[in-house]
Parts: structure tokens; C-alpha cells; sequence
């Protein structure tokens, strides 16, 4: 049976030279956990992995350094002060500042949690951090109590709502996905970031363009697999793909994962981890594909 092309509009990255180093793929700075909830940022670092960045950094409260440390010997590790709650506090800027500057790419929210200190951390790093930045999960929450939740971006950025964060970060607790959709791409279009809503179908739109993503399945209705997204649209922006691309191309390989997966595994007992494992199956599957001409 011939090999199928690739869905048209999703971006074709080159087979890599073969005098790449580390340095050739980007440094990823991922920063979220907190005491209680250390596996998100774990999984967004092990996918930032796998989605191919050459460098990758957890910046994480020093009370769960150890155990995120412990779940992937591949990444690196950055302790930032915890505070009486088990969050990272405001004042832990100073530090962070040592791992933004060489950054090439920032990622924040997996496991963050919600703290008035969070507040303003996030809205620094959203207003200050001249680089592109991914925000998810507790990042997208603790915008959505700014007066403008996504105004005064300083570089590129990407958001990746469910239909309940991004009721939230535009105010309306009972929109429907169908109005979401549409709001989304006017959302993008104001802003100048690109919104991937996610769900059946998940929309990426930088406001210009759309992209409905043809992959994955509801065996990704569980928790983690958001912060498995994380980390593959962090690697790709690493890796110097536009912002755009680096999320239709992200999504892509995130639901064809969970597609391939659940041919072993099931739609219900699909975990987060398991996704993790077919992320590289997912990658041979897009590049046996994509030099397949489109018919």
C-alpha cells in the first residue's frame, strides 16, 4: 500500500546535517511544578525531549527538585526558592534570570499552581521575556485574573486553552466550542499570538490562518497529556520553527502519537506516559511521509 502525504498545511522539517551538535537544536527553559504536583513538569520536559530540542532545562521549586530530577536524567535541572505553600515565589525571578538569558525558548505553567506571587511572575515573564514563550495550564489560569489577560506580550507567544481556560481567559463560563472556535481566531488576530484550542479537532489560528488537526483520538481526555503538548511545541520553538509551525507541527505529531498508541494500548487506559512512548514512532511516521508527494 503506497505511503500516504502528509494533511496539507503542516510545515516539513529537513532531515538534520550530520555536523549538528546540542547547540544546533536549541535551549528549552520549562518552568512549572509545585509541592504536590511534580509530574507535569516532568512530562513537558521528557517531551520537550523527544520533540528534539538539543538542551533542555526545568527551572522548579528546590522541595520537588530531587523527584523531578528522578523521573529523566536527560534534562537538566534548576532550583528556584518554594514558599510556605509549596509554590514558586515571586522573588524567585532573580534566580530564574540566570537560565532566560541563554534560553532560546520558554514554556511555562505545567503543575505551577496559583499563588498571588505567581501572579506577577507569570505576568513578568509574559511581559518581559523577548523570546518566544508557550503558556499552559496554571500559566493560562493565573493570566486570565490580569485586566487583559494576553495584552503586552514582549516576543511571540503561544497559548494552548482547553475550552474551560479559555472561557476563563475571555470571561464567558458559558461559551460554547463552536462560538470558542470563532472567538479564538479573532482572539489571535487581536492579540498577535497564536491560540491552539484544544479538543476534537484541535484549532491552531494565529488569526490569519487556520489549522484543524486531522489526529488524535479521546484517549487524550486524561491528565498529562496537555503537558506532553508542552513540552513538543517548547522543542520545536527551540529548534527555531515560526510560531505557527512549531504548533500545527506540535499538535500533529501529539494526536498521531495517541493514534498509534491506542493500536496497543486503549482509548481509556491511554496514560500520559504511554503517549510519551509513540511521540518517536510519531516522528518516523511524519518523515517516512514527508517527502511523499501531496496528490
Amino acid at each position: 500500500m503506497p505511503t500516504q502525504p502528509l494533511p496539507s498545511g503542516l510545515p516539513i522539517i529537513t532531515p538534520r546535517a550530520a555536523d549538528s551538535h546540542k547547540g544546533t537544536f536549541g535551549r528549552a527553559l520549562l518552568v512549572g511544578g509545585s509541592v504536590g504536583m511534580p509530574g507535569s513538569i516532568s512530562l513537558s520536559g521528557q517531551a520537550c525531549l523527544k520533540g528534539g530540542a538539543g538542551l533542555v532545562t526545568l527551572a522548579v521549586p528546590d522541595a520537588i527538585i530531587n523527584t523531578v530530577a528522578n523521573f529523566e536524567p536527560s534534562y537538566m535541572t534548576w532550583a528556584l526558592p518554594t514558599d510556605r505553600h509549596g509554590h514558586i515565589p515571586f522573588h524567585a525571578k532573580a534566580r530564574l534570570s540566570e537560565k532566560l538569558q541563554p534560553a532560546d525558548c520558554l514554556g511555562v505553567g505545567p503543575g505551577l499552581g496559583q499563588s498571588r506571587g505567581l501572579f506577577h511572575l507569570v505576568a513578568y515573564l509574559y511581559e518581559t521575556f523577548a523570546k518566544p514563550m508557550i503558556i499552559d495550564a496554571d500559566g493560562l489560569n493565573l493570566l486570565s485574573q490580569r485586566e487583559d489577560p494576553l495584552a503586552g506580550h514582549a516576543g511571540p507567544r503561544v497559548i494552548t486553552p482547553h475550552l474551560g481556560e479559555f472561557q476563563r481567559l475571555v470571561g464567558k463560563p458559558h461559551l460554547s466550542m463552536e462560538d470558542a472556535r470563532s472567538m479564538a481566531v479573532e482572539l489571535a488576530s487581536r492579540q498577535e499570538i497564536v491560540v491552539v484550542l484544544k479538543g476534537p479537532n484541535t484549532l491552531v489560528t494565529d488569526g490569519q490562518r487556520q489549522w484543524h488537526n486531522p489526529t488524535g483520538n479521546p484517549g487524550l481526555a486524561t491528565g498529562g497529556t496537555g503537558d506532553v503538548l508542552t513540552g513538543l511545541i517548547t522543542a520545536l520553538l527551540a529548534q527555531s520553527l515560526v510560531v505557527y509551525d512549531a504548533a500545527v507541527l506540535a499538535v500533529f505529531l501529539h494526536g498521531l502519537a495517541a493514534d498509534l498508541a491506542i493500536q496497543e494500548t486503549t482509548q481509556a487506559g491511554l496514560t500520559a506516559s504511554d503517549l510519551l512512548s509513540f511521540v518517536e514512532e510519531a516522528w518516523r511516521d511524519y518523515e517516512s511521509r514527508r517527502d511523499v508527494p501531496s496528490t
